[in-house]
């Protein structure tokens, strides 16, 4: 007699026979779903679709329109891509996957590219998805995983097995292919029909795909060079000091030099910053507002508290104005699609203010500024400010690029600042870190320690926060006249030290668990290094305390 279990798929209760795996179960539920199911999350835990169902269960079928569904589909078409460069070009050709730019993955290959080898290398993708090949995983020594990676050159992926301290490791076989993943995989290569190749240049091209930030199409790309600059420069930094990715870290802390690494990129960061500064003072005739802008814990305060002290070294005294003490009071704020108060929006500030007030300073006058009351949903006024000769004024806010800011000042009257976290580090060359799981990190100490909330709450919000960033924030940074990265190549391992304990605290049953225990899997790659040695005017200061300008 066959035994049955109860399911309870989406809400919806039904009986199935036991010992079906995920993938058979979902054939009955793909028709509710735009795109193929990718994985599933049973009783709250993310699994693949070759996991068999022997007991009653919950189960959440997941496909690409979701965060979780999302990163697996990158990562099987990585996998992919990668089978595709070595079916072409042999097993020495490989690719190394380098940051997000553009809704899209930046990838560089060890050979020289063209732009019908980006095609060929598209079509036989394309005939990898279509032949449905099986992505399947395997379980195997983690001594014997490091013989395999040395042997077939991937030096990385080796040294990521030797600082994992289990006995096994979890490999994904694609054909005669084996590879180290962070993430599930799909269960087979037919699941990722939706991509698209872009020729960047002789060694790179950006692999896109359909995002939830653009209903889950496929968007077109735009270059963005000064971005692409500036992570074209940390990149090539940190390959000048052989510290690519999180082995290399970690090797740097093993041997007791991790304090001399940190007096040096807080050197470098810092003497970045200076020369913005620099720049600024060359430009001081004309130049009388300095606007930055960046996403969320890119550390927009610190960077703009210590840009103005090196401007006040170069003789400029900077007046400092935030954007967020113009918010309209709270009975005038709008609401977004789901009725809630909408912070994020540029029509949630009291926009007229804010540009007669910019431009009464500009003219010399006394201004009675603001500063929001948020508990009690209102503007006060308890102060005053008028700029003099030279006096230059410091904007801060994340509309602060929006072009229909200060529409009424000249645009060279204006010094535009772009800051983000732009990560250097890999964690191999086929598995990248996140920017956004970076600044994620620093978000949770900080919002824990500033303001007592729990990872679950900083979790909970974060999908908001990226929506805004990508409406609010995102489109307006080739407006800048220079991009900042505030991110320390050293710091996840710091990160690790402060928020690997938050982040045990969220429970099994919560619906952030899995986000936790990714974040969780992730920062294992890590040694922990201790905060001593970094400076109280460091950015990271400003999310894990004892900086010279918050506390």
């Amino acid at each position: 007699m066959i035994s049955t279990v109860n399911i309870t798929v989406n809400g919806k209760k039904n009986t199935i026979n036991s010992g079906m795996t995920l993938e058979e179960i979902s054939k009955d539920y793909q028709k509710d779903y735009k795109y193929p199911i990718l994985i599933a999350k049973v009783n709250n835990r993310l699994r693949e679709l070759t996991e068999v169902i022997s007991e009653d269960s919950d189960i959440e079928f997941i496909d690409l329109t979701t965060k979780q569904g999302s990163r697996v589909y990158v990562s099987g078409l990585i996998y992919v891509l990668l089978y595709a460069v070595k079916k072409l070009y042999g097993e020495s050709a490989d690719i190394r996957v380098e940051h997000s730019i553009d809704k899209g993955i930046y990838i560089k290959t060890n050979f020289r590219l063209t732009e019908t080898k980006v095609k060929h290398i598209k079509e036989t993708m394309d005939s990898v998805v279509e032949a449905d090949m099986p992505i399947s995983n395997v379980t195997v020594d983690r001594i014997e995983a490091i013989k395999y990676f040395e042997g077939v050159n991937n030096h990385s992926k080796a040294g990521v097995m030797s600082y994992n301290t289990n006995d096994y490791v979890t490999l994904y076989r694609l054909g005669n292919h084996y590879n180290y993943f962070y993430t599930l995989m799909p269960i087979s290569t037919s699941k990722l029909k939706k991509f698209d190749l872009t020729y960047i240049g002789n060694d790179g091209l950006v692999l896109r795909f359909p995002t939830v930030f653009v209903n889950s199409k496929i968007p077109e790309y735009k270059h963005h060079p000064a971005m692409f600059e500036v992570f074209k420069e940390c990149k090539d930094w940190a390959n000048t000091i052989k510290l690519s990715n999180s082995v290399e870290l970690n090797n740097v802390l093993a041997i007791g030099h991790i304090n001399y690494l940190i007096r040096v990129d807080e050197t470098l960061q810092s003497n970045k910053l200076l020369n913005i500064a620099g720049d600024i003072s060359k430009k001081r005739d004309k130049v009388k507002i300095v606007l930055m802008a960046g996403p969320s814990s890119s550390g927009k305060t610190t960077t703009s508290k210590k840009l103005c002290t090196y401007l006040a070294s170069f003789g400029l005294m900077p007046r400092v104005l935030s954007m967020d003490d113009y918010f309209l009071d709270r009975k005038y704020t709008p609401r977004d699609e789901d009725g809630n108060l909408d912070y994020e929006c540029l029509e949630a500030l009291d926009m007229d203010l804010f540009d007669k007030q910019v431009e009464a300073l500009l003219k010399g006058e006394e201004i009675k500024n603001p500063t929001y009351n948020f508990g009690l949903g209102k503007k006060e006024y308890k102060t005053t400010m008028k700029m003099e000769k030279d006096n230059v004024l410091v904007i801060e806010g994340i509309h602060a690029l929006d072009t229909r800011v200060l529409t009424n000042i000249a645009r060279d009257k204006k010094y535009k600042i772009y800051i983000s976290a732009l990560t250097e580090l890999n964690m191999d060359d086929h598995n990248r870190i996140s920017t956004t799981d970076n600044r994620l990190l620093r978000r949770i100490i900080r919002d824990n320690r500033t303001r007592d909330y729990k990872v679950e709450d900083t979790l909970e919000a974060w999908p908001s926060v990226r929506k805004g960033e990508e409406k609010y924030i995102f489109p307006y940074q080739d407006e800048a006249d220079c991009i900042f990265n505030s991110a320390l190549i050293y710091e996840i391992g710091v990160l690790k030290t402060y928020v690997e304990p938050l982040l045990y605290s969220v429970p099994s049953d919560s619906p952030h668990y899995e986000d936790a225990k990714r974040l969780l899997n992730f920062l294992r790659l890590f040694l922990p290094i201790p905060a001593d040695a970094i400076p109280q005017d460091s950015i990271l200061r400003e999310f894990i305390g004892g900086s010279c300008f918050h506390d």
